[in-house]
């Protein structure tokens, strides 16, 4: 998946390089010049410019983004951005900065698919807003190492099959099982993958894209 993240300050960055470890194409967006620079020597493609312009979320080219994280620590500039991204049909994401905010912004801001407020949730809880749905990823073990959730749906290659039959890389181990608005529980050998089932999953970054693709379904990224 590719993702537009607005602000390259503590919580942009964490965000962008967690989506960056687990496979994801990932553009940054920020005025600001060391910002930027860091950015770039961590291998981000970066556009230089306000995040609340058109002109410089023109140029992270919006229409081939599948979400935009407006991560800033400024709101007005998130607002903006989200504005704008929504505009080119991304999933947006929009940072607040008091957790006072989040109901008016929920109530009020309709065209926003996701409001986070990081001082409580953390990268992980921004990248799970960027992804939607069926990952959500659980908990940062180490610096390479995940637990990650995953609901089953009907595009997934293993829909229908065991677990004992579920063939995952080397990398990624099963933790737990859960049928559909079920409770999660040890995986048994016959347990039955099927629509809306989760999958509790430890793997490596650079095993998650694969492990995605085998239970959610979707090319690589």
């Amino acid at each position: 998946m590719r993702f537009v993240i607005i602000g390259a300050g503590r919580v942009g960055s964490r965000t962008a390089r967690v989506l960056k470890n687990e496979g994801h194409d990932v553009t940054v967006v920020d005025n600001d010049d060391e910002k930027v620079e860091r950015a770039e020597t961590e291998g981000f493609d970066v556009i230089a410019g306000d995040g609340a312009s058109e002109d410089a979320l023109e140029r992270a080219a919006l229409d081939d983004a599948d979400a935009v994280g407006a991560l800033t620590g400024d709101l007005n500039v998130n607002f903006a951005a989200c504005m704008v991204a929504k505009a080119h049909d991304c999933r947006t994401v929009l940072r607040i900065d008091e957790d006072y905010r989040e109901q008016i912004y929920r109530k009020y801001a309709d065209e926003v698919d996701e409001i986070v407020y990081p001082e409580r949730l953390g990268a992980i809880g921004a990248k799970n807003a960027l992804l939607g749905g069926n990952v959500t990823a659980i908990a940062d073990l180490a610096e390479n190492l995940q637990v990650v959730q995953f609901t089953v749906t009907d595009d997934a290659p293993m829909n229908g099959y065991t677990v004992s039959e579920l063939e995952l890389p080397a990398r990624a181990r099963v933790l737990a099982f859960g049928k559909k608005n079920g409770d999660l529980g040890l995986p048994l050998p016959d347990d039955t993958l099927e629509l809306g089932d989760r999958i509790t999953v430890l793997a490596e970054f650079d095993a998650l894209n694969d492990v995605r693709h085998i239970l959610v379904g979707g090319g690589g990224d």
